[in-house]
């Protein structure tokens, strides 16, 4: 088998029409001989930053010394970044002869597992058989029936921001969906929530009292800002006084309030972890694609915010770097994604009926509904389709932008030809915003990197 010939095998998966469940993948790790339950984790859920909390707390774990592995879906430049060791990506090697040990024991199943579940079989096998001392095990989707839940009592549970996504899985409603996320909790977890929505705290705290666990949300009263700019940005919490990390973005300083929070259970689950690792790990985290400055002269922040609380996130963070705005947008969403939700924050407009929390995508003409509108960080928006089959075409988000601002809206009739557009609309001393969707991060950045020399 050639690794070609592994991704294919693992892509060719559809999951689509199989039933929802732990059924497959409880039997397939059997038949591997369980592999998970011979190592340890931190489990992280969350609609929007389990990535980079994942990556924040894997990095704290490597500088205190353990060989901790990191589980993250989807990936951004290549296949093998989903499964890491150390910051180190499966080896082409390991992969192609874990994934052949693979299919070999999936064909006698009668009910095949689907592409999530052998990748979450593939990445338990190679964690314990490269011996990883604990595994920061990203959810893939929702939480309760997520493959990764197959996992005994985690040594955390955490659960990151949480907000409206993949509502035709995991319900329509915050109560559904918090349920969904709070599925990772299991008897006598110790569960730290990311807290600021009171109806997910309601249904979390519920679920943390049935499991007879235990419950820790950050104070925020206790997070003080620091130093802000392009290079990344200092803060202060609780007791540590002047750390600082290189992702940008306002909101990712609350989650490394619970990445903070995090560390703390586990050094009462007896890890070493000491203030150095945990100031040594913060600074060396790395998260591609959110909030990424990826050019300088003009800047270019590439950002795969995909859902409208993570637009709004984005929206806060570039009102702080950027105040005076003239940002040139380009973007690109997928077509199941709520894009009106995600397009209202992004111009800054309201509808009326959003303060009753409205939570399942809107149409269009609902999205057009008149309403106070927010000051506008756009000089102009330019559409792209993303590299995806579920793409929303670029023509028909231009439309859905125009309803919902007065800046100018052009369609791009490819990637490369938005970028030219966005960096000839900005000049030297301009910004672009490239944002909307995961998929498209690593062209944008092969593509800016490319027209500034690099």
């Amino acid at each position: 088998m050639t690794y070609e010939e592994a991704l294919t095998y693992i892509h060719s998966v559809i999951w689509r029409g199989k039933r929802i469940g732990l059924g497959r993948i409880t039997e397939l790790l059997r038949r591997m001989g369980n592999p998970e339950k011979k190592l340890r984790f931190v489990h992280v859920a969350g609609t929007n930053g389990k990535g980079s909390t994942s990556e924040m707390t894997a990095s704290i774990l490597q500088a205190a010394g353990y060989r901790t592995g990191l589980f993250t879906s989807p990936f951004i430049h290549f296949f093998n970044e989903r499964i890491q060791i150390n910051g180190i990506p499966i080896p082409d090697a390991d992969l192609i002869a874990l994934t052949g040990e693979i299919r070999e024991i999936a064909s006698g199943m009668e009910d095949k597992p689907t592409e999530f579940e052998l990748i979450c079989a593939l990445g338990m096998a190679y964690f314990y058989r490269s011996r990883c001392d604990i595994v920061v095990l990203e959810v893939g989707l929702g939480g309760e029936m997520d493959s990764t839940n197959i996992i005994d009592t985690p040594e955390a549970a955490v659960i990151c921001a949480l907000g409206f996504d993949h509502m035709k899985e995991l319900g329509s409603t915050m109560e559904e969906i918090a349920g969904a996320k709070a599925g990772i909790i299991k008897k006598n977890s110790r569960v730290v929530f990311y807290g600021e929505n009171d109806t997910a705290r309601t249904v979390i705290e519920k679920k943390v009292r049935e499991t007879g666990s235990t419950l820790v949300i950050p104070d925020y009263r206790k997070l003080r800002e620091g130093e802000r700019s392009l290079a990344g940005q200092t803060f202060s919490y609780g007791r540590y006084e002047n750390l600082h990390i290189r992702l940008l973005g306002t909101y990712q300083l609350r989650n490394a309030a619970v990445v903070i929070e995090t560390v703390e259970i586990l050094r009462n689950r007896g890890f070493a972890i000491s203030d150095e690792a945990l100031r040594e790990g913060l600074a060396n985290a790395r998260w591609p694609g959110r909030f990424e400055l990826v050019r300088e002269n003009p800047a270019v922040i590439v950002d795969g915010s995909h859902n409208p609380q993570g637009m709004r996130a984005t929206v806060n963070s570039l009102r702080e770097y950027f105040p005076k705005g003239g940002i040139v947008f380009l973007v690109g969403v997928l077509a199941d994604k709520d894009a009106a939700g995600m397009m209202r924050e992004l111009t800054g407009y309201k509808r009326r009926d959003e303060a009753e929390g409205a939570g399942a995508q809107a149409s269009s003409q609902r999205s057009q509904e008149s309403g106070e509108k927010a000051p506008e960080l756009a000089s102009c928006y330019i559409t792209v389709t993303p590299p995806s089959m579920r793409a929303m075409e670029a023509a028909d988000l231009a439309a859905l932008l125009r309803g919902m601002t007065d800046r100018p809206v052009t369609a791009a009739a490819s990637l490369k030809e938005g970028c030219a557009m966005a960096l000839a609309a900005a000049e030297a001393d301009g910004v672009v915003c490239a944002i909307g969707s995961l998929y498209m991060v690593d062209e944008l950045e092969k593509l800016f990197t490319e027209r500034s020399g690099g």
